[in-house]
């Protein structure tokens, strides 16, 4: 303990069973989207993987038109913009439960 900052206990993540995708080309904008949607499953107490569609068609199959997007479980729950981790987190929560 330096100048009595005490050490962050590691936080146990539990394992969940949801598909999880980013929607995008790949842009900065997308990879803060996953960073904030990982940070934000983190805060929730889950680990998931998140994979990260590139193809265009894809997308358009899933109705997406502007990117970034986040889809849950097949469920499109933000699209054309990037969400802080607060946000993605109440998000994820409701699509979770």
């Amino acid at each position: 303990m330096l100048f009595g900052k005490k050490k962050e206990e590691p936080k146990h993540l539990t394992p969940i069973d949801a598909k999880i995708e980013i929607l995008g080309s790949g842009c900065k904008n997308c990879n803060d989207l996953e960073a904030n949607t990982i940070e934000a499953l983190t805060r929730l107490g889950y680990t998931a993987p998140v994979e990260h569609v590139k193809d265009f068609g894809q997308m358009a199959a899933c109705g997406v038109m502007t990117t970034p997007a986040l889809r849950v479980n097949e469920k499109v729950l933000l699209s054309g913009r990037v969400a802080k981790a607060s946000e993605m987190e109440k998000l994820l929560k409701e699509a979770l439960s």
